[in-house]
């Protein structure tokens, strides 16, 4: 039986008007030992028009980055296009099928969770999170966006330092990647 690798980290996005920004902590752990603290969860695609992060295995994620990549190739840079194209590959090929891992993934108009089981996820609203701390994370996002903060890049810092305070498997060596 497969084990759910998925609380291992926290990866949040937010969209304020067409600003968005992307990011993930940098903690790996295997069970209850932290074994990385400043690892990369988060990367852009189509010059910098589509950002995505991960949570679950790091190489099963690279394979899928890579695999991404092509499908917005493909499709010629719409993003709805690839994800859907990924999500039957994932469902179908032996090799992806058995990948432990979930993608969030964001342009300036759209947002989709994307998992090995085919389900492609196009979340309500200006936020998108996947991993550990994602409850933490949604729930500060948002209290920030409430509050009138205006820009996504100190949304996302600032609320996953905040689940970083809260979730063992996240920490604060933050990531972040932004569309303007």
């Amino acid at each position: 039986m497969k084990k759910n690798k998925f609380k291992s980290t926290t990866i949040l996005g937010v969209r304020v008007g067409k600003k968005v920004a992307l990011g993930g902590d940098g903690q790996v752990t295997m069970g209850d030992i932290k074994m990385k603290s400043k690892a990369i969860k988060v990367r852009d695609f189509s010059n910098g028009s589509v950002l995505a992060g991960f949570a679950g295995a790091a190489a099963d994620a690279m394979s899928l980055f890579e695999r991404f990549e092509g499908k917005l190739e493909e499709a010629h840079g719409n993003l709805q296009k690839a994800v859907v194209d990924m999500a039957k590959d994932w469902r179908t090929d032996k090799v992806l099928k058995d990948l432990d891992a979930l993608l969030a993934i964001m342009d300036n108009k759209n947002s989709y969770l994307l998992s090995g089981s085919g389900d492609v996820i196009e979340p309500d609203g200006q936020i998108i999170s996947i991993g550990s701390g994602s409850g933490y994370a949604i729930a500060a996002a948002e209290a920030f966006i409430e509050a009138n903060v205006k820009n996504p890049k100190t949304i996302v810092h600032k609320s996953l330092t905040i689940a970083s305070e809260i979730c063992i498997y996240t920490n604060n060596e933050i990531n972040i990647l932004e569309i303007k």
